[in-house]
């Protein structure tokens, strides 16, 4: 079965249940061929346990009542991106500007570093070599057309 119909029809009913709140966003809808659905939507500021729970409801009652997958035949899990989830969106990465992340370009070179500012068409990565007073200060500057995948990181 080609999933790409079910998924824009899954996309536009995300899209219309979490209009009324225009600091969520969708971020993906995937479908196994098994019928699992995931669909990950996320926040300017996060989002909750509880509001998931409610959008995963909502959205399959709409998903039964659309007849989308004949006979009931699907499983949906509704969430917000992990950490294990590489950013998407323009709106992930302003929303994590100040946490570190690891950039893989299209070369297959990676970067490492704090986020420090994100604009139109490219972010900046700010690295700290070396260690004590030796320490210097790296910012890289990387376009997005030239980013493969970004994945935060957490730094203790």
């Amino acid at each position: 079965m080609n999933s790409e119909g079910p998924i824009q029809a899954i996309e536009e009913k995300v899209k219309t249940l979490i209009s009324p709140e225009p600091e969520l966003f969708l971020v993906e809808v995937r479908i196994r061929p098994t019928n699992n659905i995931k669909v990950f939507i996320d926040g300017d500021r996060g989002i909750s346990i509880e509001k998931l729970v409610h959008y995963n409801r909502k959205l399959y009652n709409e998903i039964e009542k659309a007849g989308i997958f004949p006979n009931g035949d699907f499983s949906l899990e509704v969430s917000s991106p992990g950490l294990d989830e590489p950013l998407k969106m323009h709106r992930q990465y302003l929303k994590n500007i100040g946490r570190y992340a690891e950039v893989l370009d299209k070369e297959g070179v990676k970067k490492e570093g704090k986020l420090v500012s994100v604009a139109e068409r490219e972010l900046v990565l700010e690295e700290i070599k070396g260690k004590g007073k030796k320490a210097e200060t790296v910012q890289h500057t990387v376009s997005f057309e030239n980013i493969k995948s970004t994945k935060i990181q957490i730094k203790f």
